[in-house]
């Protein structure tokens, strides 16, 4: 009877031992397993989160411009150079108020302007006739490129070799009305606060008033410090209207063109928003 239960004692025992044993074999193997595991799963989350962040910015930076442009300025002549981001020129450009280009320069204090619209010279490249004095100038190129996003965004140009004091002195017109060559224009805009849609009408003698760049006028809109470009598309083309829209508050300049009489003619305002 003794030996039956020394015996079974010394079975119980064993099987006990050899479970545990056993048991945290199997776990110690298991937890490295899943330790390996969750240290491979977290390297390719991180591995497929850079990636993302890194297509992200890609397509960001495409959204925003697929056309790099370049300036050259020799002897009274603007060359303009387009490209796509594998510097393939780009040449296949959607008409847009009857040009291909339009190109707005105005000098570092907003007080020059000037809207010209070169001509295609080979593939990719555009050249006008322009002459500036020696300041420091910001150019615009206005291009809707076919098949390719494209920003516009002001470009410096330096002529000569001249400093200039790089402060904005513009101050808001108390009379909203401007008047060249004998013929009056006067601005009224509907509402001066920023993030609401803005009419700008304008008065004008319109007997003589002649069709310019497919519309009665074209407008253009620079905030204070030359950054902010807007190309305001009229809301009739058969009349001075335009519609837009300020998204933030500040001063800008607005260059009004009509033409009449057979001559272009250039009515800057300049306006708060709030």
């Amino acid at each position: 009877m003794k030996k039956w239960t020394l015996s079974a004692i010394l079975y119980v025992f064993l099987v006990v031992a050899g479970y545990t044993i056993y048991n945290g074999f199997f776990q110690e193997e298991e937890s490295s397993a899943a330790q390996r595991e969750s240290d491979t799963h977290g390297h390719s989350e991180e591995e497929q989160v850079q990636g993302h962040t890194e297509e992200e910015g890609h397509e960001g930076h495409v959204a925003e411009s697929e056309v790099k442009v370049t300036l050259d300025y020799k002897e009274d002549l603007l060359h303009i150079a387009l490209a796509d981001d594998e510097g393939n020129p780009v040449s296949d450009l959607e008409i847009n108020h009857e040009k291909y280009m339009h190109v707005i320069v105005v000098n570092e204090h907003l007080d020059t302007y000037q809207h010209i619209h070169p001509n295609e010279v080979g593939v990719g490249e555009y050249e006008v006739p322009i002459e500036l004095t020696e300041d420091h100038y910001k150019v615009f190129v206005d291009i809707k490129p076919k098949d390719l996003s494209y920003t516009v965004q002001p470009m410096t140009l330096v002529v000569g070799d001249t400093t200039v004091a790089h402060g904005h002195e513009l101050q808001p017109d108390n009379d909203l009305t401007q008047e060249i060559d004998g013929k009056k224009v006067t601005l009224q805009i509907s509402s001066q606060t920023a993030g609401e849609p803005v009419t700008l009408n304008f008065d004008l003698d319109t007997s003589n008033l002649e069709p310019y760049l497919g519309a009665m006028g074209h407008v253009v809109i620079l905030d204070e410090h030359g950054e902010k470009y807007l190309h305001v598309h009229p809301e009739d083309a058969t009349k001075p209207v335009f519609g837009t829209q300020f998204d933030q508050p500040g001063i800008y300049k607005i260059w009004a063109e009509f033409k009449q009489d057979g001559k272009v003619r250039v009515f800057p305002f300049v306006v708060e928003i709030e």
